[in-house]
């Protein structure tokens, strides 16, 4: 079936089209060509008409002749549309023009520096026999046996801004012929470098220019990248140096339909929908079983691995023209091995992989051929992560469709409802601060030990070197010798700062095969994991989900970062519950108005995932509970809080819209507390955690205390409450679970829950940089808070801007409220309604009425 039936059958389809609440038709677009410039090397011009191009779309022409005269230059177009030849020709012609010129291409992945490093070799083949622009990939997977004669050879590097970090800067003197004959560095996929890793990658270009005018270099820079609304302003905070922009496409484009489904309701009174996930997996199945090629794109990695592993079933039962074979449906994500990706990559080009599921790994420009279908399961998180991951289906002047499956939250609602925001819409800012003084004072030292500081050397635009120089100093890793500031640590630092993660190790998976003679185990490494993410998916007892297999997870040594897997038939899933304590370490500024405390500053964030529970497929339902052992994980970052006092507080419990339990819990309450802890042994009864690292279980009144009606001194009714058979002993996970009801009964949690997920419309951020805690009684002020911290560290940004931008987030939270059709709440305005609140309790009301004292409460502006 072609992509345009199964179009035609999708608009004819009233139970589909019921649900699309947007259906954007972009017309083709014709290409828009001018011939080779003059000055362009004959050589390299024949070698174009070779692989059949034999013209420039206009804006590579452009490319070509700003880089030409000199600038730098940054092209911004969208995918497929030939931005690879904006730099290959200037880069050649000047190397093919320049026997010992060099060229530094880095890549935000190693897959795609093995996707160009393909085309560069093809059209090498196509130069003459004793032209040579030695081409070669420099990174973790090049064997150490091979890295001397790239060093020594390579004309052209192809590498990452990791191994730049670690590997090449560190060891300069090695690449002195290279840094000292750099003519062009290639920064593709711009867009990618923002938030933390941005701002990290910023310093590593800054210690790369630095070292490159130590060799007597001063190279051409031409970077790429999707389309965002501040690409100029991107590339000259990345690069710090003026940039010419190239933003008119001229290459060809096909029909693309692109549809906006949110799923069916399934509970109107909840405002319930159906699940993305499995939305999503029948659309797909739906698209594959018409043969038509497909991508479907998941938030996380364990979506990825269900959608792939409920596909695979489909297409093992399907009777349509599709495929059979459920091997000809792969995932790719992080995690697989390199072979596996390139693997998978081929399989895309040559039409043998039907369909993949994957997660942003392949939103990138990694060549995967032309696909005919994208199907986004939920908003990617920002604009410009959707148009990248919709523009990987459409072949060249070919029609395609993308499909966003909107979730049942609160950001995915918004967008789902208001498609002109986003088709109307500039796609978002990147947003870097290579000055972040923790990350600045990382790369400082880096540089120290790369080259010494000069007296009245700077690094950076807000000049903070001579007082981290200072500091280094007293730290004993540096020291100044007649005004030179020289290198004294062990070794280079670049090795134990990660460009990416809080943690720069990883963990390794073993997975037990059948056993061979003389040796039980027989284990093979099919992957590894970010040490941040273990707790949340290698736990011991975890079913770890591969490429669609499930494993168990049956041992994890976490001090050696090992983990060994069981391949299981097991009908469910694990999810875990983690448990989070936010200390306020200062505050940077703090505004009080009205019964509102709003503050920003440096937080210290503890999580522990304390334990997991077992979720069967396809229906959802909890199967029963296991226990996490695994060490707290500290997190030092940035916050934004609002605390509300009895000024406010007091109207709304007068007026029935705030209810809280009492502080007071009667004189018998330590007493009793211990002893309900002592009774259940110290260990949750709900999920069985023992408590670890001197922190204590709470215990949870199973009947609500403020039921009892106690009054001290008038009425010993606390006698009753905390009788032992109403107490029940339950780690912070579990209680937060329980006490999902009494937030509700508040209005705090719904508050919580919208601020949390209108938040990144506003920063233009990535929904996973944030995380968001709620306490009705904060342990330092023992005020309600609910608290929006950076999930970096030590912050970007984003928090001094939501406390800017403190009115104008309320008002977006009130009205994504008050819009939302349900009646009383649902996971799309204030969250999922627990079934154990008062059947007089209306949480959107209240947290409507919570939002509304708020805004009275700030000033306008």
């Amino acid at each position: 079936m072609s992509i345009e039936s199964i179009i035609q059958s999708l608009r004819l389809d009233a139970t589909f089209y019921a649900h699309v609440t947007a259906w954007q038709r972009l017309p083709a677009q014709p290409a828009r060509t001018v011939p080779f410039p003059a000055a362009l090397d004959d050589r390299l011009a024949a070698a174009l008409r070779q692989q059949g191009i034999h013209a420039l779309y206009t804006h590579q022409a452009a490319a070509w002749h700003a880089a030409s005269s000199g600038h730098h230059v940054a092209v911004v177009t969208p995918t497929a549309s030939g931005k690879t030849l904006c730099y290959n020709l200037p880069v050649l012609h000047t190397l093919l023009d320049t026997p010992t010129g060099r060229a530094l291409y880095l890549f935000p992945t190693k897959a795609l520096a093995q996707d160009q490093l393909a085309g560069l070799q093809a059209l090498e083949r196509a130069l003459p026999s004793q032209t040579s622009i030695s081409p070669a990939t420099y990174d973790g997977d090049t064997p150490q046996r091979h890295r001397p004669a790239v060093r020594e050879r390579a004309r052209i590097v192809l590498s990452n801004p990791d191994m730049l970090h670690t590997g090449i800067l560190p060891h300069h003197p090695r690449w002195a012929t290279f840094f000292a004959n750099l003519r062009f560095v290639v920064v593709d996929e711009l867009h990618a470098y923002r938030g933390v890793f941005g701002s990290h990658v910023a310093n590593v270009l800054r210690r790369l220019r630095r070292v490159c005018r130590f060799y007597g270099s001063d190279p051409q820079f031409i970077c790429t990248s999707a389309t965002i609304a501040n690409p100029r302003e991107h590339a000259e905070r990345l690069l710090e140096t003026p940039i010419v922009l190239v933003d008119d496409d001229g290459a060809p484009r096909g029909e693309r339909h692109f549809v906006f489904y949110n799923p069916p309701i399934v509970d109107l009174e909840l405002g319930l929908r159906r699940s993305s996930t499995l939305e999503a997996e029948a659309i797909a199945a739906r698209l594959v079983a018409g043969d038509v090629q497909t991508i479907v794109f998941a938030r996380s990695r364990l979506t990825t691995e269900l959608l792939l592993t409920y596909l695979r079933e489909r297409v093992a039962q399907s009777s349509g023209p599709g495929p059979k074979d459920p091997s000809s449906i792969r995932g790719y994500r992080g995690g697989y091995l390199p072979n596996e990706r390139r693997a998978i990559e081929r399989g895309l080009r040559d039409g043998s992989v039907r369909a993949v599921v994957a997660t942003n790994a392949l939103e990138l420009g990694v060549d995967i051929g032309g696909l005919d279908a994208a199907v986004l399961t939920g908003f990617p998180g920002t604009i410009a992560s959707t148009w990248q991951q919709a523009g990987r289906a459409g072949r060249q002047g070919a029609v395609s469709l993308a499909i966003l499956v909107a979730t049942a939250g609160p950001l995915d609602q918004y967008i789902i409802n208001h498609p002109e925001y986003f088709f109307a819409r500039s796609p978002e800012h990147a947003l870097a601060n290579p000055d972040n003084l923790v990350i600045l004072s990382n790369h400082i030292a880096c540089a120290a030990f790369e080259l010494p500081f000069r007296p009245g050397e700077s690094f950076g635009t807000i000049d903070y070197t001579e007082e981290v120089l200072a500091y280094l100093r007293d730290s004993g890793v540096v020291q100044q010798h007649g005004g030179d500031w020289f290198w004294m640590g062990e070794g280079s630092p670049a090795q134990g700062i990660s460009l990416r993660t809080a943690s720069p190790d990883n963990v390794v998976i073993h997975a037990r095969q059948a056993p061979l003679p003389g040796d039980p185990v027989n284990p093979v490494v099919i992957g590894e994991l970010e040490r941040e993410a273990v707790p949340l998916l290698l736990y011991e007892g975890a079913i770890y989900l591969h490429e669609g297999q499930s494993y168990l997870v049956e041992r994890l040594d976490w001090d050696n970062g090992q983990a060994l897997v069981t391949p299981a038939a097991v009908d469910y899933y694990t999810e875990a519950g983690v448990d989070q304590q936010v200390d306020v370490l200062g505050t940077q500024e703090e505004t009080a108005e009205g019964g509102v405390q709003r503050a920003y500053g440096p937080v210290q964030v503890a999580s522990r995932a304390s334990a997991y529970r077992k979720v069967k497929l396809h229906t959802h339902e909890t199967l029963g509970y296991g226990q996490i052992d695994l060490p707290e994980q500290v997190l030092e970052t940035d916050a934004y809080w609002l605390a509300f006092t009895e000024e406010l507080l007091e109207p709304l419990r007068l007026a029935g819209q705030w209810r809280s339990d009492p502080n007071d819990y009667g004189p018998n309450w330590p007493q009793q507390r211990a002893a309900a802890r002592a009774r259940d042994g110290y260990r949750c009864t709900r999920c069985g955690a023992a408590e670890r690292g001197g922190r204590e279980h709470d215990v949870h009144h199973k009947r609500p205390f403020r039921a009892f009606g106690y009054v001290p001194g008038l009425n010993q009714a606390y006698r009753q409450a905390n009788e032992l058979g109403n107490l029940a002993t339950l780690c912070r996970s579990c209680h937060q679970l329980v006490e999902r009801g009494q937030r509700v009964r508040t209005g705090l949690a719904g508050l919580a829950y919208v601020l949390g997920n209108v938040a990144p419309l506003h920063l233009m951020c990535d929904p996973r940089d944030l995380g968001v805690a709620v306490e009705t009684r904060d342990p330092t002020s023992g005020l309600p808070t609910v608290t929006i911290y950076e999930k970096i560290p030590a912050g970007i940004g984003f928090s001094q801007r939501l406390y800017e931008l403190h009115g104008d987030l309320l008002a977006a939270a009130a009205d994504t409220v008050r819009r939302c059709p349900c009646r009383s709440g649902c996971p799309a305005c204030v969250g999922p309604t627990s079934g154990d609140v008062d059947t007089d309790v209306d949480p959107k009301a209240l947290t409507l009425a919570l939002l509304h004292a708020c805004l009275a409460a700030t000033p306008a502006p």
